[in-house]
């Protein structure tokens, strides 16, 4: 294992030289710190949220790092758990908040147990439990930005790859050789983009350099690793900056393959589907505090696909509901092998896009029945979407929006079919005749 000598000496920037404040950091975080302090490690905070809290952003989550091994930190705190296996890591609940975990890893080669880091052959990175010190643990990490540490020792910054000057230059930066992380890792790819858009800075050239041509490493990663970076990607409130970049860099297809094939065919009118409103609606949810439902978010990635295989169906044969169906299954299967659609949002995401023909049905109980269904507000939602660029959704929303603002009896006589409530009208209008006339007056009987 290589020694700490044959590594720089890190930049130290002392409490007085920068902005963070134990204030702004989690009572829980700091409980793991000192708990781990106490029982003689060294632990500190490292990643993003020592990036966003220099930035003076509000973190998302605080993850520690440490010279425990995770066996240790498990015996240290009850309400730990250890996960994972190709990225050994012990987390650490309090009640809804976990607080990560991980030791000082070593980049390559084997730590004093003799165990080494795994890889395949085309050089990804299978399982990475190589133990070290700090300052291994700084060079092996991704982003410059995300390898400062927070010393709860001396409450100290640590700099060990340049991170303070590329936080101050507002770059995104890769630790090494671009291309061997990417090909170690393809998932940077995403997150160099996401990082991008989230932040508002620039990607160092190299860096920047190989994402072009690399998408297709992402073919070698899991389906359900890439759902949970997906949800990253869109879910956190730039959206439509991220989606833009991950299509300029070519990435967007290697995730949405038919989707993007659906969006090149319409090139000159993309900033009008409702995918781009979709992401649009996201970023305003995220920035009013609002939940996100995932289904929604992949409802509407997948909209195009569905309507376009929809339409294939039905013009062989099919009727509108079944080709609905049939398609939705298609767009389904084909999409789960590039990414993982859990069941819990699949279906949800299938009953909003059946809702769109059924919120066509707006006479008799069936259309008032639609208003308790447990995903109307959700397909009503995806209808107002649809209805900005489709005038024959734009006339359904609207007769949607004036039922929803009346009251149940106006509902009801709304949703009466036309002869009914043609009848219902001609007798109101001969009740009200009748009234103005006054009473009939009858002759007397015949002597």
């Amino acid at each position: 294992m290589e020694s700490r000598n044959s590594y720089p000496p890190p930049l130290i920037i002392p409490r007085s030289g920068h902005t963070i404040s134990r204030v702004h950091i989690s009572p829980n975080a700091l409980k793991v710190l000192y708990r781990l302090r106490e029982m003689g490690h060294r632990a500190c905070l490292v990643g993003g949220g020592v990036r966003d809290l220099l930035l003076g952003r509000e973190p998302k989550d605080f993850d520690v790092v440490t010279d425990a091994r995770p066996e240790q930190i498990h015996r240290l705190f009850r309400n730990c758990r250890l996960i994972g296996r190709r990225f050994r890591l012990a987390h650490v609940q309090f009640g809804q908040e976990i607080i990560e975990v991980a030791t000082f890893r070593a980049y390559g080669g084997s730590d004093d147990d003799g165990v080494a880091v795994e890889r395949a052959e085309d050089g990804r990175i299978l399982s990475d439990n190589v133990y070290g010190v700090i300052e291994q643990d700084a060079w092996r990490r991704d982003f410059t930005l995300n390898a400062l540490y927070y010393d709860i020792d001396n409450f100290a910054v640590l700099d060990y790859v340049g991170g303070m000057a590329d936080l101050k230059a507002g770059l995104i930066r890769l630790i090494g050789d671009p291309a061997q992380h990417y090909h170690e890792d393809p998932v940077r790819l995403l997150r160099a983009v996401r990082f991008a858009a989230k932040l508002g800075f620039r990607l160092e050239p190299a860096t920047e350099a190989p994402l072009h041509r690399l998408g297709h490493l992402l073919e070698k990663i899991p389906p359900a690793r890439l759902f949970d970076e997906v949800l990253k990607l869109f879910t956190g409130g730039c959206a439509i900056q991220t989606f833009e970049l991950l299509r300029h860099y070519r990435l967007f297809g290697w995730l949405f393959p038919a989707t993007e094939r659906c969006l090149s065919h319409q090139q000159h009118h993309y900033p009008k589907t409702l995918l781009v409103r979709a992401l649009a609606a996201t970023d305003r949810r995220v920035a009013e505090g609002k939940p996100i439902h995932p289904a929604f978010l992949f409802a509407a990635l997948l909209w195009e696909p569905l309507r376009e295989q929809a339409q294939r169906l039905q013009a062989e044969g099919l009727d509108e509901a079944d080709a609905l169906q049939a398609a939705a299954d298609q767009v389904i299967q084909a999409q789960i092998r590039h990414i993982a659609l859990p069941r819990r949002y699949s279906l949800p995401m299938r009953e909003i896009w059946e809702l769109q023909q059924r919120l066509t049905v707006t006479t008799g109980k069936r259309a008032l029945r639609l208003l308790t269904h447990p995903r109307f507000r959700a397909g009503y939602d995806f209808l107002l979407l649809r209805a900005e660029a489709d005038e024959q959704a734009a006339e359904l929303a609207g007769w949607w929006t004036r039922l929803l603002a009346l009251d149940e009896a106006g509902r009801v006589q709304a949703t009466q079919p036309a002869a009914k409530a043609k009848s219902a009208k001609s007798r109101r209008r001969r009740k009200a005749r009748s009234a103005k006339a006054g009473p009939s007056v009858q002759p007397p009987p015949e002597a």
